[in-house]
């Protein structure tokens, strides 16, 4: 009998198990996540006097969607793993592919919350966490523990195309930086270079650049001009020069994308993170799919022993997942594999184990 959508009772039937077990998953394992976080932290709310809002709207409110997010594959694949195991141990699947249903048509109820859920993760992903990060994070550094970086040294950055620019340290707190250089380049050739003791930002743009010295370079001559005050304006602003931690949590996907050209183009090197976090958002909405599928092909079967040795299998394929996604970053992280390649790395692993798993699971 066919429904709404072009779709079977049976597969609205798949569908909401799907999604209602996926989401009681969450409610349970937030719950308990909640009262550990809160048992662990409930000595420094109280040392820094943090208000009751704050922690419930501009902490917890937003620590649920994070986290929530984090561990989103393990959701996902104990929600598949316990409902289809449950149906099968019921013979209901058996009663399913009986009915004339193929092992192929009964995957299409799964692959839809599948694309639910990895629709949700990417939306969550790109824009409602990060912005939601933001009162999170600025929430830690305020009553938990501080985290952001006011402080850098031996920065260099191309600022525009043939102008490099050098800072031995730039404090965030003074918005100043010290023991500067400025070069310009025609091609290969040096033809100016400021050097000076200080530099301070304004607003817009807006530099002084205090007891300078300016050589330009014509031919094999040389001028040299020098100063104590040099207003002008520079296409770099202070949060170019300093990456904190989880600066890259708190920003959208299309502002992740843009700052990370941004910094290429500047010669910036050290935005392995921001890297990581944008290809991870579009690795782990993809990884629903791929999840889903190894799940199924897992708890189809009717075992004797119940649906014990599924969920006890599906729990340990899920943590090795989680284990492999954060080794294959840190290789990222240390320059040794490409960014997208460390990223991707596991999902491509699983999707060999989830075609394989897939070809045998009707069998």
């Amino acid at each position: 009998m066919t429904s709404r959508f072009g779709l079977k009772i049976i597969d609205w039937y798949i569908i909401k198990k799907f999604l209602g077990t996926y989401i009681f998953t969450i409610l349970l394992v937030i719950a308990i996540a909640v009262m550990f976080d809160f048992n662990e932290k409930i000595d420094k709310f109280i040392k820094n006097a943090a208000p009751t809002h704050a922690i419930i709207y501009d902490y917890y409110f937003n620590f649920i969607p994070y986290f929530i997010n984090l561990f989103s594959p393990l959701f996902i694949f104990i929600a598949v793993i316990f409902f289809t195991s449950k149906i099968a141990d019921n013979s209901e699947i058996i009663a399913i592919l009986s009915s004339g249903i193929s092992f192929n048509r009964l995957m299409r109820p799964y692959m839809i919350s599948a694309t639910v859920i990895s629709l949700i993760t990417l939306g969550l992903n790109s824009f409602i966490i990060p912005n939601g990060n933001v009162k999170r994070i600025e929430f830690e550094n305020k009553y938990v523990k501080p985290k952001k970086t006011d402080y850098a040294s031996n920065i260099q950055l191309e600022i525009e195309p043939g102008v490099i620019m050098f800072f031995d340290r730039f404090d965030n707190s003074l918005s100043t930086g010290y023991r500067i250089s400025l070069e310009k380049f025609d091609g290969k050739e040096l033809v100016s270079r400021l050097t000076a003791q200080s530099i301070h930002y304004d607003s817009a743009y807006h530099w002084t650049i205090n007891n300078y010295m300016i050589r330009n370079f014509i031919g094999l001559k040389e001028e040299i001009s020098l100063g104590t005050k040099l207003d002008t304006t520079l296409a770099i602003i202070p949060s170019d020069l300093l990456i904190s931690v989880y600066d890259n949590e708190q920003m959208t996907t299309p502002k992740l994308r843009s700052y990370i050209e941004r910094q290429k183009k500047r010669g910036i090197g050290n935005i392995q993170s921001f890297e990581i976090e944008y290809h991870k958002r579009f690795s782990m909405a993809f990884a629903a799919f791929v999840l889903t599928i190894i799940g199924v092909s897992i708890s189809a079967r009717k075992m004797k022993g119940g649906m014990g040795l599924n969920i006890g299998l599906g729990l340990l394929l899920s943590f090795s997942y989680i284990l492999f996604m954060q080794i294959s970053f840190s290789f990222a992280v240390s320059g040794q594999a490409s960014v997208f390649l460390a990223v991707w790395i596991p999902n491509f692993l699983y999707t060999l184990i989830a075609i394989w798993l897939y070809r045998y699971a009707p069998k």
